[in-house]
C-alpha cells in the first residue's frame, strides 16, 4: 500500500524544517500536496518558507519552534503529534561536531546525540501507533552515509547516525506487513547553493565539488524511495561509495583512513 494520499485534515511532519535538506522535503511534499508541519529551533525561516508553500501549493503549512536536543520540549511536541493525523515523519533534524571528542564540549555531544537518535526515536513511536492503526503512514529517518563505519574525528556523529540507520531498516521488517513505509536516507555531502570561492568551509575545500549532491534531488528521490519502500537511498557518489566500504571493509583498516580525512574536516 502505498504512503497517504494527501487530504486536508492529514499532515507531512519535517524536522530540522528550516534550511537544507528539511526546506527541500518540504518543499517536494508540498508540491505533492502534502500540508506540512515545519519543526526545528529558528522559527523565521520557517515562517518564510511556509508562506511560500501555501502561496505556491495551495498546502497547509504550520510551524513549530521546537529544540529537538531538549527532551522536555521534545515531549511537548510528540504529545501534539500523537494526538494528530500524521501521514508522513520525515525525521530529519541532525548536527555534526569534528575533531577529538575529547577536546569537544560535553554539553553539545550530549544534544547531538538527543537530537540526532533520541528525538528520532520519540517522535517515531509517538506517530507510529497511529499509522498502525490506519495500516498506512510513511516514516523517512534521514541517518547518514557515516553511520556505517567507525569515524575518529566525528565520534558523536557517526555513532548517533548508526543509530538512526539501524532503528530505521530494523523498524521497517516490523511494520512492512502493516502497510507503513519505512525509508532510510543515507546522503554524503548535500549542498544548498552554491558556495563563494573566496569563503569556503573546510568540508568544502575537502570534497571535490563533483561528489557533492543539491538537496532539491535529494529530496525528490527520497519521498520517491518513502512511496515505494525502499530500504535506504543513498543519493551521491561518496555517499555511495562510504556506504559500500562501511559494509565491505575490515574496520581496522577503514578507521584510520577516515580518521585522517576527519581530523582536516576539523581544521587540524
Amino acid at each position: 500500500m502505498p504512503v497517504p494520499a494527501p487530504n486536508s485534515s492529514a499532515r507531512a511532519v519535517v524536522t530540522g524544517g528550516s534550511s537544507g535538506i528539511g526546506v527541500a522535503l518540504a518543499t517536494e511534499l508540498a508540491r505533492r500536496g502534502h500540508s506540512v508541519i515545519l519543526v526545528a529551533r529558528s522559527t523565521g525561516p520557517m515562517e518564510e518558507l511556509a508562506a511560500t508553500l501555501r502561496e505556491q501549493f495551495g498546502v497547509e503549512a504550520e510551524v513549530r519552534g521546537v529544540d529537538l536536543s531538549d527532551q522536555a520540549a521534545r515531549d511537548e511536541l510528540c504529545k501534539e503529534l500523537a494526538g494528530r493525523e500524521i501521514s508522513i515523519l520525515c525525521n530529519n533534524a541532525g548536527t555534526a561536531t569534528f575533531g577529538k571528542v575529547i577536546d569537544l564540549d560535553p554539553a553539545y555531544e550530549r544534544a547531538q546525540l538527543e537530537l540526532n537518535a533520541n528525538a528520532v526515536h520519540d517522535l517515531t513511536l509517538a506517530v507510529l501507533p497511529q499509522m498502525v492503526k490506519r495500516g498506512a503512514g510513511g516514516v523517512l529517518i534521514t541517518g547518514s552515509a557515516a553511520g556505517n563505519m567507525p569515524i575518529p574525528n566525528n565520534a558523536t556523529y557517526a555513532a548517533s547516525k548508526a543509530f538512526a540507520n539501524t532503528f530505521s531498516e530494523s523498524l521497517r521488517g516490523e511494520v512492512k506487513p502493516l502497510g507503513v513505509h519505512v525509508t532510510l536516507l543515507a546522503p554524503g555531502p548535500v549542498r544548498t547553493e552554491l558556495p563563494d570561492p573566496e569563503d569556503r568551509s573546510t568540508v568544502e575545500k575537502v570534497v571535490p565539488e563533483f561528489l557533492w549532491v543539491n538537496t532539491e534531488y535529494t529530496a525528490r528521490v527520497s519521498i520517491d524511495a518513502l512511496e515505494k519502500n525502499q530500504m535506504r537511498i543513498v543519493p551521491g557518489l561518496l555517499s555511495k561509495g562510504m556506504s559500500l566500504a562501511g559494509f565491505y571493509t575490515p574496520r581496522r583498516i577503514m578507521a584510520p583512513i577516515v580518521g585522517q580525512m576527519y581530523k582536516k574536516l576539523a581544521g587540524e
